[in-house]
């Protein structure tokens, strides 16, 4: 077996523990977020794409294509992602409490960039995964990265 097919099984595994963790502890949420899930959305970006991985926690862009087009990739498992900066190409994909990854955005990164909320104070601007779903509608596929490998159904 392949290491990315493992994945959605260690993820569910992890949304377990956060369960039982939030059972054992009411009081408090106990979320996947973060380096983790931002890691985990890196390297299914870079299986199903093709990409190169740049070094951890660059500003703008977290790989490159085999042509050098560079590339941010955001997963989620919320209704929304941030944004530091205008991204060339952007990625961005969904993770599910199954531990699947679905594809949300995959287009020009002005597209998001313009879209996206104000700046904040902490030099974000947040863009929500339906106003996403909607953008990816009117993205002509030619501008889109080829899939190497579907993500599965």
């Amino acid at each position: 077996m392949d290491n990315v097919e493992r994945i959605p099984g260690l993820v569910s595994r992890l949304y377990e523990l956060v369960a039982e963790l939030e059972e054992l502890f009411p009081e408090r949420r106990f979320t996947l977020d973060g380096h983790l899930v931002g890691s985990i959305g890196e390297v299914l970006a870079k299986y199903h794409y093709g990409l190169v991985l740049l070094s951890p926690s660059r500003e703008a862009h977290d790989a490159r294509t085999e042509d050098g087009r560079n590339v941010q990739i955001k997963m989620t498992q919320g209704t929304k992602v941030a944004l530091r900066g205008e991204p060339d190409y952007l990625i961005v994909l969904r993770l599910e409490p199954d531990g699947t990854a679905r594809e949300v955005f995959n287009g020009p990164g002005h597209t998001a960039w313009e879209a996206a909320g104000r700046m904040q104070r902490n030099g974000q601007r947040s863009i929500g995964i339906a106003s996403l779903r909607n953008l990816m509608t009117k993205v002509e596929p030619e501008t889109t990265l080829s899939i190497d490998k579907p993500f599965p159904d």
